[in-house]
């Protein structure tokens, strides 16, 4: 078996490599695109970071290839969609560089508040500016996050040591666990009104994109701080400058950009900003502990066939995979589903096999609709084998179920998320041997394909509807590709699913919601 190995990784991981017998190791590092297409075909699996793209291009030239691995958490630079079609899989490391990072947030806030990277410059410049460079104490400060997974959760733990003030605004958190922790769950509203300080820890996703903008900066107290040590794009760089300008924000410290590395910004030109080239994964250890995972994790694929921490397939055996292939795609198409209709935290899931699943091990299947349902929220940190764990952490009750009938079908998914505005139910089922659907929503009964851009749209059962749905969506230039109507029983209220040919924009949804006869609009993304 012949490993790659496309950016730099620690020593103890190539030797890691080097020490196994049956495996050959090749460290070539720096390679553009083409050079890597053209050799990528004698390699049985490919060692990246962040550098390397994977694309749907290299996969293809990609014969031999069987896992990818990714010494760290983020996945945005492998395409993940391309790879399980090419049957590669494709693990991370998600708990490697969580202290870490929580570790910089904690820096930066102390580095910010007390001025030490502007007088380090001033004093290396033989000045010395000891009033101009006044700090503020940290101690009894509001502490903000946004976002309260493993990495936020650290920081409040941290914070809490130095005297701080913890609020959390996290829409998926468990109330009851962060306030047994000790912290106040609150809304971002007032996590804005209250905070002098606010730091983010939420992932790059499309409704995180931006979250941090004029919009926000106008809510929050004046003279506030804030830290971003998440992912770049989630605070609107330019919106922060203006608000640094007004002094609304009086100091910001970034550890990540929206193009890395950053291109000419204003930020750089604030005495008041503070920033590090992306090191919040950054340390000896957090680099150890990230090797050694994805070589143990790589080496024991190559000579075992055993899965650790894969995105895209659980930890079966092969025969069994064969089997439940369809049923895992689409227990995880369900569970990205309940995700995005559900209402606040979910605090509990139940899923029910009906029909002839008896003789099979449906674990993965439950999984599989956990990292469905946890991916939205958590991105690349969920996994096939962690969705279960997080899913506990976050309080989450998860309760599984079988029965040998069903009325309608030979196999019958059921998942219902109870949350703290009601549940939801879906139901789904393999069509042929392969194809899975959508055969309820709820009350609503329909055969739809869960994948693609959809609009989930509530609907008077009035003439004039559907028409008036699909006049607004024509003079945006989007295409429907498929349309579902399922009806209530009291024939008052329709509910149609649209799948488009591209995602509605924020605009177009305002416009369908302001429909007369339309009650509500929601997007999902499968």
């Amino acid at each position: 078996m012949k490993v790659l190995v496309s950016d730099k990784l620690a020593d103890i991981g190539i030797k890691m490599f080097e020490e196994t017998e049956g495996i050959d190791v090749d460290v070539k590092v720096g390679l553009t695109p083409d050079e890597l297409k053209a050799i990528i075909k004698d390699y049985d699996a490919l060692v990246i970071r962040s550098a390397t793209k994977v694309t749907a291009d290299l996969l293809k030239a990609a014969t031999r290839l069987k896992v990818v691995g990714r010494a760290g958490i983020g996945l945005d630079n492998v395409d993940i969609p391309a790879a399980s079609k090419q049957g590669v899989a494709v693990m991370n490391t998600p708990g490697g560089n969580v202290v870490t990072t929580a570790e910089h947030t904690i820096a930066m806030l102390l580095a910010l508040s007390r001025n030490i990277p502007q007088g380090t410059a001033s004093l290396k410049a033989g000045r010395w500016e000891k009033k101009s460079l006044q700090g503020r104490e940290v101690f009894n400060k509001i502490l903000g996050l946004v976002g309260y997974g493993r990495i936020g959760s650290i920081v409040a733990d941290r914070a809490r040591g130095l005297k701080m003030q913890v609020i959390v605004h996290d829409p998926y958190a468990n109330k009851e666990l962060v306030e047994q922790a000790g912290f106040e769950l609150v809304s971002l509203e007032e996590l804005y009104k209250r905070s002098d300080y606010i730091t983010i820890h939420v992932p790059k996703l499309k409704d995180t994109f931006n979250l941090i903008d004029k919009t926000a900066f106008d809510q929050m107290k004046p003279g506030v701080m804030v830290v971003n040590c998440a992912r770049g794009g989630i605070v609107n760089e330019k919106d922060l400058a203006d608000a640094l300008r007004s002094g609304k924000v009086s100091g910001a410290a970034l550890d990540v950009f929206e193009t890395e590395p950053p291109e000419a910004s204003p930020l750089f030109e604030i005495d008041r900003v503070i920033c590090t080239p992306h090191l919040g994964a950054s340390t000896a250890e957090a680099q150890t502990n990230v090797t050694v995972a994805v070589a143990e994790q790589i080496i024991n694929y190559l000579q075992t066939g055993t899965i650790i921490n894969a995105v895209n397939v659980p930890s079966v055996t092969g025969d069994l995979l064969v089997k439940l292939q369809p049923y895992l795609t689409l227990a995880e198409r369900m569970g990205c589903l309940q995700s995005q209709l559900a209402k606040g935290a979910i605090k509990e899931v139940t899923v029910k096999y009906m029909g002839d699943f008896l003789d099979l091990d449906m674990a993965p299947v439950t999984m599989a609709a956990l990292k469905g349902l946890l991916t939205p929220i958590l991105k690349d940190e969920v996994n096939f084998i962690n969705a279960p764990v997080i899913a506990k952490e976050r309080g989450i009750r998860v309760i599984e179920s079988r029965s040998a009938e069903t009325e309608d079908f030979t196999n019958l998914i059921t998942i219902q998320a109870t949350g703290p505005e009601g549940s939801n139910t879906i139901s789904g089922t393999i069509f042929g041997k392969h194809e899975p659907r959508i055969v309820r929503v709820n009350a609503f009964r329909m055969e739809v394909v869960p994948e693609g851009h959809l609009l989930f749209i509530h609907n008077l059962d009035k003439p004039g509807a559907i028409g008036s749905i699909g006049t607004v969506l024509g003079q945006h230039n989007i295409n429907i590709g498929r349309m579902h109507v399922g009806q209530e029983t009291d024939d008052l209220r329709n509910v149609i699913l649209l799948v488009t040919d591209t995602p509605a924009t924020p605009e177009v949804l305002k416009e369908l919601q302001a429909l007369p006869l339309v009650k509500s609009v929601t997007p999902l993304e499968l």
